[in-house]
């Protein structure tokens, strides 16, 4: 089978890391896959045998910003018909990312019976929280044009819904696939030396950004009144990362709360952790909590839009708060102190193969 990824460049972002995850798994079933990169962007490796192919917009008139769609469309739309004069048409098309979405739907030689734009985000969060009257509107026209009578696949449910309701789209088909792991990659990476192994500690992993609500979670850490130091891993901005640092100082847990920026391989300090915390207002999926689950470490996250409460079902669900800082001071207090079971046979539908053979179905469907 043939099959193409289209992505708005890879940097280092969640979406691009689960787009090279399908290729390595598809790759590694024996099908042919190319990934159209629209950027000359790339922070990971590539898995071998990928027909890579960098599709750059070279244009400088000053008008440039206002026919880039349309000129980036007819830039992508020339590629993959040469890629298919050459090597047969593709069997399967998945759009990654919003502004991708916006230039694969204007290729007009694509069957879009075998295109599936892939939603990773909570869009109605995403596009419109800081949009009001005309503006908002305006929005929702606009993505809805994009989507209309087209093939939605989501990282969860929710990330479906949201784009159906929220931007009144009829969709072609919709179906969900939740993001795939490579789990043995994981817990060798887990594996690594950390120099916070023997210790007691609690962590949050996810970039510095209003959306992850450090906020939140720094008050609701507070109120725990726990003594085990709070460890948070990425990065952000300096104004929103000063912003943060002048917070712990206000609730006085300056001294327990340790920002420790980028680190390349997180997964020994999410193993050696008692609990990792998310506190999000909405995530696409929440990929953090299922390498937590995989590392054995205990999770507690809002019940925000999005992956949360699908990933932390069962046992697990008694690890989901309200969106505010008491219940999630609470939720913090109960799993630290009573861990529920993980079960690792429940995490084996999230594999790398699983995952990109119910990809691979949707050129069935």
């Amino acid at each position: 089978m043939r099959i193409l990824f289209v992505i708005d460049g890879l940097p280092g972002g969640g979406a691009e890391k689960v787009v090279l995850t399908l290729v390595e798994g598809m790759i590694s079933l024996g099908h042919h896959v190319s990934l159209f990169s629209l950027r000359d962007v790339l922070d990971y490796p590539l898995p071998e045998r990928i027909d890579y192919r960098v599709i750059t917009d070279n244009t400088r008139v000053f008008w440039r910003k206002l026919t880039e769609i349309q000129r980036r469309a007819k830039q992508l739309n020339d590629e993959i018909i040469n890629a298919q004069h050459s090597n047969g048409n593709f069997d399967l098309v998945i759009s990654n990312l919003h502004k991708t979405d916006r230039i694969v739907s204007q290729c007009h030689s694509l069957d879009w019976s075998k295109v599936w734009f892939c939603i990773h985000g909570i869009f109605s969060a995403s596009y419109l929280g800081n949009k009001q009257g005309f503006r908002q509107w305006l929005k929702r026209q606009k993505i809805s044009r994009v989507y209309q009578n087209k093939n939605i696949v989501g990282v969860s449910q929710a990330a479906v819904d949201d784009l159906i309701q929220q931007f009144h789209i009829n969709a072609r088909r919709t179906t969900q696939i939740s993001n795939p792991f490579d789990i043995e990659a994981i817990l060798k990476l887990a594996n690594e030396p950390c120099e916070l192994e023997g210790s007691s500690y609690l962590i949050h992993v996810g970039r510095l950004h209003p959306n992850k609500r450090h906020d939140r979670l720094l008050k609701a850490y507070a109120k725990t009144q726990l003594t085990y130091p709070l460890i948070l891993i990425g990065k952000g901005n300096a104004d929103y990362t000063e912003k943060l640092k002048l917070l712990t100082k206000e609730l006085g847990i300056a001294e327990r709360v340790k920002f420790m920026g980028f680190i390349p391989n997180p997964y020994p300090y999410i193993k050696h952790a008692k609990t990792l915390i998310l506190s999000s207002d909405s995530e696409g999926f929440g990929n953090v909590l299922v390498e937590a689950l995989i590392c054995g470490t205990p999770v507690v996250s809002t019940n925000c839009p999005g992956g949360p409460a699908t990933i932390l079902s069962g046992n697990l669900a008694i690890g989901l708060a309200e969106m505010n800082e008491d219940s999630l001071a609470e939720k913090i207090i109960l799993i630290t102190n009573n861990p529920p079971t993980i079960e690792a046979k429940n995490l084996l539908d999230y594999g790398i193969i699983p995952t990109s053979l119910k990809y691979l179905a949707l050129a069935n469907d």
